[in-house]
């Protein structure tokens, strides 16, 4: 039964992994301003969320964070001018910021020690549905797509007839964005009947009468210099490899057309199927990591990201055969990739006290400078891609760091409680 139980929870806490990478992909047509936009919002709102998460609980978050989001996802689709669009991509940027260490904190805690990284993969599995998903809606109610028609008629219905195309076009994001609000409602009423995690509520039981605020956490996790050393560590790996999948995961489409050479809709099928491959190596994923060494799973998943960019520096993607290589290449190693590994040492490394706070602050790092770098990208890629190789080879570099980082850090946790880890590494005070 416990097992069934931490599955349950695990998967209605997911879906907030869902609803993050599926309005990353549902905002991609807008490139580099959506995707500042939700970076920023996610890094502002993963600091907040952390500490929050630590001081009240992670239900807390579960039970107020969705409201945010389905606000923010609301004033997208009902949006009338531009300052309105970039509100609800901030404020549901920042929802999804706050939810993120809560939920990779809790999964954790829920899980049985032999069960844990495989619920971690669960939580992945539906980072990758979310944007299969949206990619899918958005091509069938695209215009010209096998429901836009129906698109058609609920713009009719709201705006009336004679409206200009581009007006009754912008109704296929609405929906899509729409179809987000609805995950986020059933979410939110799944996630605020979980019960608080355990770990959480043994802390508040030990010292109950006087809980710690924010700024007490966050200067107990940087005085102690093994939490510093591992926010080091798990931030140089989490930053490299999402600098690279960043770009991917709002350039992709383009960078298919403009190197590539494919037409839209090419490059939109190409980029579901790579979808599709991460969720399936996922799983796979899921089935091998509680019983497999964690260093070779992380090393085989960057090896074949470090491929993919070799494919674009030796072969090139002008032809089919390249380009499906650098497509399926990548594909397999977002079903190994360090964030399977940064949420699950992440949540294994620091102690229940400041364990979501450590995990708000490196997502606030990496998705701050991740919005950074977006602009840098679009500098070095050029408007055509011309820069495409430089860019490459800046990838290849990024790789290579998480990589070797990696392995010379990759601590010897499977197996093993929450709470003899974090006796091990902090002593008994934690």
């Amino acid at each position: 039964m416990a097992n069934n139980g931490s599955l349950k929870s695990t998967i209605a806490v997911s879906l907030t992994n869902y609803l993050d990478a599926g309005a990353i992909v549902a905002g991609a047509s807008g490139l580099t301003l959506w995707q500042n936009y939700l970076c920023l919002g996610a890094a502002v709102g993963a600091i907040i969320g952390g500490f929050l998460a630590d001081k009240y609980g992670r239900k807390f978050i579960f039970t107020y964070n969705l409201l945010v989001y389905m606000t923010g996802v609301l004033l997208i689709m009902l949006s009338m001018n531009f300052p309105m669009l970039l509100c609800g991509f901030l404020v549901t940027g920042i929802s999804v910021g706050v939810g993120v260490p809560a939920s990779w904190t809790y999964i954790s805690e829920s899980s049985e020690v032999n069960n844990r990284g495989r619920n971690i993969c669960i939580s992945q599995m539906s980072w990758g549905i979310g944007p299969m998903v949206i990619l899918l809606l958005g091509m069938l109610f695209a215009p010209g797509g096998y429901l836009f028609g129906w698109v058609e008629q609920v713009a009719q219905l709201f705006i009336g007839t004679g409206q200009p195309e581009h007006v009754v076009n912008v109704f296929s994001s609405r929906i899509v964005f729409l179809s987000l609000f609805v995950v986020a409602f059933i979410a939110w009423n799944l996630q605020r009947q979980l019960q608080e995690s355990a770990e959480f509520t043994k802390g508040q039981g030990e010292g109950a009468e006087k809980k710690p605020g924010v700024i007490d956490n966050i200067k107990v996790l940087f005085s102690n210099s093994i939490a510093v050393k591992t926010v080091c560590f798990l931030a140089t790996i989490y930053l490299t490899w999402n600098l690279v999948a960043s770009v991917m995961g709002f350039f992709q489409p383009h960078i298919y057309e403009t190197a590539g050479g494919v037409t839209n809709e090419q490059a939109n099928w190409m980029n579901f199927i790579q979808w599709f491959i991460i969720v399936g190596v996922t799983f796979i994923t899921s089935k091998l990591i509680d019983k497999t060494s964690h260093k070779a799973i992380y090393v085989f998943g960057l090896v074949a990201a470090l491929c993919a960019w070799l494919v674009i520096v030796t072969i090139g993607v002008n032809g089919p055969a390249g380009l499906w290589a650098f497509a399926i290449l990548w594909g397999v190693q977002g079903g190994a990739s360090p964030q399977i590994f940064y949420a699950l040492w992440g949540s294994e490394l620091f102690p229940a006290k400041f364990r979501a706070g450590a995990q708000g602050l490196m997502f606030f790092i990496v998705r701050g400078l991740s919005a950074l770098w977006g602009l840098v990208f679009t500098y070095i890629y050029g408007d055509n891609g011309e820069g495409f190789t430089i860019a490459a080879y800046c990838m290849i570099a990024l790789l290579a760091i998480s990589l070797i980082v990696g392995v010379i850090g990759a601590p010897n946790t499977r197996g093993r409680a929450l709470e003899d880890i974090t006796k091990e590494r902090y002593g008994e005070n934690y």
